[in-house]
């Protein structure tokens, strides 16, 4: 029956789940992750194209597969254009679906041919485009006045043998969202938790308190991100420096054991939908059948468009750690963007991008606007900006969201995103979640089974 149901799922929603392990810079799209073949022409249809500056202005193009991040380049190009009257810049914006867009530019970069001047590129595709010679402009030169307050992990995920290739949207860093008003009308408090153990006590004392009514938590079947938790606490990750993959490793177990421990005891349920950033998600954090989980700080957003009614009742803390003195946080998701070798104007548009999305100016409508915990730090000191209380998102929440930022801003870890990571990510989702969380299999002999399977590909 376990075999049936893995060959029924990955049939079903195998696209679905592996992108689900790696978004974060938006809401998810749709169209396959596969990458493009050779040779193919036909005609991909885009979303939304438009074009924006001075017609005398030095054109470029721009792709992306979230039109938002059109919306944040345009205004951003309005204000390079007023402080750079000698270097005026036209931009035509193309959205395209997801997996399209992805397969537009591998076949560019085969052909040689057809590239923008500056791309979005997924997270979870990235690994795609650094294979071989890469066909994007090193970036480090352009970063460099940045690059001291800038989170330095995000950059890294990026790069390749030291050299910067894409520039990051938003940190990313994971916290604990804690439903404040439900907890404490159980007479639970947030804020005494500060390790799993005191997590897992406080479920216990709210399953009595509520009569079974609240869970403590949702535990993902469709998602990686608590084990990514498991892992940056534990200074550890699933792939190592050559990129070979070993899934089996003590933070991973760990991890999902205890999940299962939470199960049986009846302080967690698995997440509907398969993990929270689900339609069905929203709906378990709305109905507060769950009053805590981990999410990167981009899951605000979420709240705000989904879940507006929760306004005033969470709370944004640290993640709990296994023993003190570990580290709390670790970046996920993520939108690296790039200049192409095929651009004409590759220094105008390396400029121009760092500008965009590195600049105070940039990182600042970045958070005002989009949500996201903006990569470069020196924002996160800046009184205006984080204590502006007519922000919609720090009007949201009972805590200020760059108050837990600056006490974990040197606790945030990164997770390696390699050639190999969608095959994890197919095991993981696909059977050892679904097979230890819903069935309660044996955890370490799911997690031999789904190494032997990855080791097919690497």
């Amino acid at each position: 029956m376990k075999k049936f149901v893995k060959n029924v799922m990955a049939a079903a929603g195998l696209t679905a789940m592996i992108f689900a392990a790696f978004t974060g810079c938006s809401k998810k799209e749709s169209g396959s992750a596969a990458p493009a073949a050779e040779g193919k022409t036909e005609e991909i249809k885009a979303d939304a194209i438009s074009t924006v500056g001075p017609a005398n202005g030095t054109h470029l193009e721009l792709w992306t597969f979230v039109d938002l991040h059109s919306q944040h380049y345009a205004a951003m190009l309005e204000s390079w254009n007023k402080e750079h009257p000698d270097k005026q810049i036209q931009i035509t914006f193309t959205t395209y679906p997801y997996g399209d867009m992805h397969n537009k530019m591998i076949m560019a970069n085969q052909t040689g041919s057809g590239a923008p001047d500056i791309c979005d590129i997924e997270i979870g595709q990235f690994p795609n485009f650094m294979k071989g010679k890469v066909q994007f402009v090193e970036m480090n030169k352009y970063i460099s006045q940045y690059q001291s307050t800038v989170v330095k992990s995000r950059l890294d995920i990026y790069g390749k043998n030291g050299t910067y290739y894409g520039i990051p949207f938003h940190v990313g860093a994971t916290v604990m969202y804690y439903n404040d008003e439900l907890l404490s009308s159980y007479g639970i408090d947030y804020r005494t938790i500060k390790t799993w153990d005191d997590f897992e006590a406080a479920g216990k004392k709210l399953k009595e308190a509520s009569g079974g009514k609240v869970m403590m938590t949702g535990v993902d079947t469709g998602g990686t991100d608590w084990l990514w938790v498991s892992m940056a606490e534990n200074k550890t990750d699933w792939t190592d420096a050559n990129g070979r993959a070993d899934v089996r490793i003590k933070a991973v177990s760990d991890m999902i054991k205890m999940q299962q421990r939470w199960l049986k005891e009846g302080i967690a349920i698995c997440t509907p939908g398969g993990q929270i950033d689900t339609e069905e998600g929203f709906a378990t954090v709305g109905d507060q059948k769950v009053a805590a989980f981990p999410k990167a700080m981009w899951y605000m957003s979420r709240f705000l468009n989904y879940m507006p009614e929760q306004a005033g009742k969470w709370a944004i803390a640290p993640c709990p750690v296994y023993k003190a003195g570990q580290p709390r946080s670790v970046g996920i998701g993520g939108t690296g963007t790039v200049v192409s070798l095929q651009s004409k104007h590759q220094e105008l548009a390396a400029e121009f991008l760092a500008y965009a999305k590195l600049s105070l100016e940039g990182e600042k409508r970045i958070w005002e606007v989009l949500g996201f915990d903006p990569v470069n730090t020196a924002l996160w000191t800046d009184k205006s900006i984080t204590h502006d209380q007519s922000n919609k998102f720090i009007k949201f929440f009972r805590t200020n969201p760059f108050d837990t930022l600056n006490e974990i801003k040197d606790e945030i870890m990164g997770i390696k995103v390699v050639e190999i990571s969608p095959a994890i990510n197919e095991q993981i989702n696909l059977n050892v979640l679904v097979n230890c969380l819903e069935e309660g299999a044996d955890v370490d002999a799911e997690l031999q089974t789904a190494q032997d399977e990855i080791d097919l590909d690497q």
